[in-house]
């Protein structure tokens, strides 16, 4: 009799929701459960805090108000206590400075009642940056301007309707993601399941387990037939993003199932017909890898019979302001607050901020300053930016093709201001600010009449 293989499955990640409320508690928990999260409750501050002491908790969704404590008491008494552990807070829509109290106590993330089951997922999903996410849904995507996206656009409306292999190379937060979604979006399989795959999050010993699958038995702790990867994308697209973190044994084993285009869960000799879409991203650079022996060529070129290669947001110096403000209406709606845009200071900063973090970080921070702004127009401090550090301020996007002459000599300008505003007035300070020496600031503060 064959041994079975002795692997340890509770794999899942643990989600305490504390909320009174126990028909809006079960219907998250049913939600989470189905997303493959272990799921526990509690209905008070103090029932929760004997579950943080007894389990192992990835994460904490708590409602404000409860019958006995509330939710920010409860995150207070984490911190009191070093406990690490990401909290997400809810609240109705009337009690927002609860929310501010909460994210600059630390909370790693708002969400507003009624809870929207999309919204829920995708931010857990985010914090905890589990394996994999399924979306039936067409996601709401940003339709950016500046040229270099307009060609990767063009691209991708010639490449989507064919069924060609695509590999998404950029930085962390360029959105990959939402280029795979544009390609699954615009394609024929745009009905069918749309499966992200966080490659890095996917554990060696279950990577079989993971991508395609396991029966009732195949080893200890497989209490049930379990679908993997490629079958919850059946039809439609399966986007493995990070694919550079996989080992090379898994890669070994993916190249086999792409190449044959079958694939048996473990434990099973029953075969399947893979009817998928491939679509990869990474921020490695997978030809270096492959010279160093760490990712397979073949692999490689099977993956990549279509490159899409992202630019960071500081080079689309055009799209930050527009993505600024659709990021601002979606979550000034989401959060039923007023806020009618950014005052022409934060309107500099946006523009001078190099980004670092791209769209994902200005994503966060527009999110956080629509939370936090008491005002109509979002002010620079609302943003909570870290302008000490002069390396992540530029002042130079003239070189930009996009810009006409009249449009770079009034952004020139705003960054001139802005420099002297940030310098205090102190011309040596503001030269080193904009990369140009005092005499060709001299020059340029008479040329717009601001001296």
């Amino acid at each position: 009799m064959q041994k079975k293989n002795m692997l340890h499955t509770n794999l899942k990640k643990t989600v305490l929701i504390v909320e009174d409320n126990l028909l809006l508690s079960q219907m998250q928990k049913d939600w989470l459960k189905a997303d493959g999260y272990e799921v526990i409750t509690a209905i008070n501050e103090f029932a929760a805090r004997s579950l943080i002491k007894k389990r192992n908790i990835d994460l904490i969704l708590s409602d404000v108000r409860l019958p006995e404590g509330n939710g920010i008491e409860l995150l207070e008494w984490i911190n009191k206590n070093s406990i690490r552990i990401p909290f997400v807070i809810m609240t109705e829509y009337a009690s927002y400075p609860d929310a501010v109290r909460a994210v600059k106590l630390g909370a790693t993330d708002y969400l507003p009642k009624p809870i929207d089951k999309e919204r829920l997922l995708g931010i857990i999903h985010e914090i905890l940056q589990t394996s994999s996410a399924i979306r039936f849904s067409s996601p709401t995507l940003f339709r950016r301007k500046s040229e270099k996206i307009r060609k990767i656009e063009k691209i991708i409306s010639l490449a989507a309707p064919s069924d060609i292999s695509v590999l998404i190379l950029g930085n962390n937060g360029t959105g990959k993601e939402s280029i795979a979604q544009s390609i699954h979006c615009k394609s024929n399989r745009k009905d069918m399941p749309f499966v992200a795959v966080n490659c890095g999050a996917i554990p060696k010993e279950l990577a079989s387990s993971f991508f395609f699958g396991h029966v009732k038995g195949a080893f200890t702790g497989a209490e049930t037939d379990r679908p993997g990867y490629f079958t919850m994308a059946q039809g439609g697209t399966l986007f493995l993003d990070e694919i550079g973190n996989l080992t090379y044994d898994i890669q070994s084993m993916l190249l086999r199932v792409l190449q044959e285009k079958i694939f048996s869960p473990t434990g099973s000799h029953k075969e399947y017909k893979a009817d998928i879409r491939i679509v990869a991203a990474t921020n490695e650079n997978l030809y270096q890898a492959i010279a160093e022996k760490r990712f397979r060529e073949d692999l490689f070129h099977r993956l990549n019979e279509l490159e899409i290669k992202l630019p960071s947001l500081s080079e689309c110096p055009e799209d930050i302001l527009p993505l600024a403000n659709f990021f601002r209406d979606l979550y000034s709606k989401d959060f039923k607050r007023e806020n009618t845009g950014f005052t022409e200071d934060t309107e500099r900063l946006l523009l001078s901020y190099k980004w670092p973090g791209n769209i994902r970080e200005l994503q966060h921070k527009v999110k956080r300053a629509v939370l936090l702004s008491e005002r109509s127009l979002i002010s620079s401090e609302d943003l909570g930016l870290d302008i000490s550090d002069s390396s992540l301020l530029s002042f130079d996007h003239s070189s930009n093709e996009t810009f006409d002459k009249q449009k770079k000599e009034e952004h020139e300008k705003r960054q001139i201001m802005h420099a002297l505003e940030m310098a205090k007035g102190n011309l040596s300070q503001a030269a080193i600010l904009l990369h140009i020496s005092r005499p060709t600031l001299y020059v340029k503060l008479e040329k717009y009449n601001l001296r």
